[in-house]
């Protein structure tokens, strides 16, 4: 993963943490639908964290 899918995952996961839609479920599949590797559960837990 690179800087760039990072801060788009880290942007998406921010924008859906509020609204009552499952904020992990798009840490799943924005990565599927773009094409990139799966962000590792280390990764998943530090932008809950943020």
């Amino acid at each position: 993963m690179n800087i760039f899918q990072a801060l788009i995952l880290g942007l998406v996961q921010g924008a859906t943490e509020f609204i009552p839609i499952s904020s992990s479920a798009h840490l799943v599949l924005l990565p599927y639908l773009l094409g990139w590797d799966n962000p590792s559960l280390s990764f998943n837990i530090m932008v809950h964290f943020g």
